[in-house]
């Protein structure tokens, strides 16, 4: 007989589906919220951050939760917040809170401290997709935070593999005075002599001359008394002066750090392992590639949404432990499956070192070994966080 049911057949089967129960559905709804800050002054305006940088991932991240959801009953909705410099981060968190528990947060790291202190808080997921900082993964963790975006140390313990492989001893330090580019300097600094390098020669960039014009002039003799170095490493992480050093040092070396070869989070240049998929994604829904933050906040998203798809529940608290559980795994196109650390809540993650044109090493590199996973000689490890909120 043919593919083709006869009529009685068809209404057979429609009525069984009309007599079936419907699944119940399950609402998720999710909150991104963000606290807009004001960038500091750079030489260079070439680089203008996005209206909807972050927003956008998380956007996509929706979407991709939506395309297993609809089949399943899991409604997920998104909405976004933007609290303009000054205004009043903590009432739109009461807000948020008061009508989801699983917010997305792109804040700096006090602001998320206080929001995930806050009472209505305490039984919230929230997720940083913006803050790097180190203190928010060890002393001054939360337990009801979970970090999507890789710490400094993360990608700066990522360089320092790959300077082991490429046996670059030899190594000096240019770095600003931005309270970010300190703090970026001194997870270099850390991750260097976590992997048996040290930094030999250092200079701290203070100057105010318009770059643009006098680099070919300034640079070269700022840089003439470094002493013998291999790569020359910058941290420039507000983006202000870095640009200007390459191809502009006295000795012709390679540039790393803040500009150069970076290690970051996720970059357009990224293609293996179905990133190109996702690039293809977020390319046609946002008009532009898909930048660091993004990536974090989209990781976010498909972190509740795959946890949702697993546990069939809404509820944060089941959420949450299955999220830090051993059988929670999310697919970031990195070439491996990702998980969270469960003593500090950051999500363990590959990171790649580019330069703009190409991937050029992901981190962890072959022959770095750990007892437990190689990701896990990225950033802080668990005998080094002073974390302790997760401990039950």
């Amino acid at each position: 007989m043919g593919g083709v049911l006869p009529q009685t057949g068809r209404a057979l089967l429609a009525a069984l589906a009309l007599a079936a129960p419907a699944a119940a559905e399950i609402p998720v709804p999710i909150h991104y919220l963000q606290l807009q800050v004001e960038a500091p002054p750079t030489l260079s305006n070439l680089d203008p951050a996005p209206e909807d940088l972050g927003i956008a991932g998380a956007e996509v991240g929706l979407k991709d939760n939506a395309t297993t959801g609809r089949f399943m009953g899991h409604n997920y909705e998104l909405t976004v917040t933007q609290v303009e410099p000054g205004g009043d981060i903590l009432a739109a968190a009461r807000a948020a809170l008061a009508e989801t528990t699983l917010i997305v947060l792109d804040a700096p790291a006090e602001t998320q401290l206080q929001i995930a202190d806050l009472p209505e808080a305490a039984d919230a997921l929230l997720f940083n997709a913006s803050a790097p900082d180190r203190t928010l993964r060890d002393a001054d963790c939360r337990g009801n935070v979970l970090h999507t975006a890789p710490s400094d140390a993360m990608r700066t313990d990522a360089l320092a593999q790959f300077f082991v492989k490429k046996r670059w001893d030899d190594l000096a330090l240019i770095a600003g005075t931005n309270p970010a580019d300190i703090s970026y300097a001194a997870d270099l600094k850390a991750s260097l002599t976590k992997f048996g390098l040290a930094i030999n020669s250092e200079k701290t960039w203070a100057f105010d001359a318009d770059m643009r014009r006098n680099a070919a002039q300034e640079v070269p003799l700022f840089t003439q008394d470094l002493d013998d170095h291999d790569v020359l490493l910058v941290a420039d992480e507000i983006k202000d002066f870095a640009r200007y050093i390459l191809y502009n040092t006295w000795d012709p070396r390679p540039v790393a750090g803040s500009e150069g070869l970076t290690a970051v989070t996720w970059s357009p240049v990224v293609e293996q392992w179905g990133a190109a998929q996702l690039q293809s994604r977020f390319e046609k829904a946002a008009d532009r590639g898909m930048a660091p933050k993004d990536y974090a906040a989209w990781a976010a998203v498909r972190s509740i949404g795959e946890a949702v798809t697993r546990t069939n529940s809404g509820d944060t608290a089941t959420l949450k432990a299955y999220i830090l559980g051993e059988d929670f795994e999310l697919a970031g196109f990195k070439g491996r499956p990702m998980n969270f650390r469960p003593w500090n809540g950051q999500l363990r993650q590959p990171i790649p070192i580019v330069h703009p044109r190409a991937l050029v090493a992901q981190a962890p590199l072959e022959g770095f070994l750990h007892q437990r996973t190689e990701l896990d000689t990225l950033g802080l490890d668990q005998p080094e966080s002073q974390c302790t909120a997760f401990a039950n």
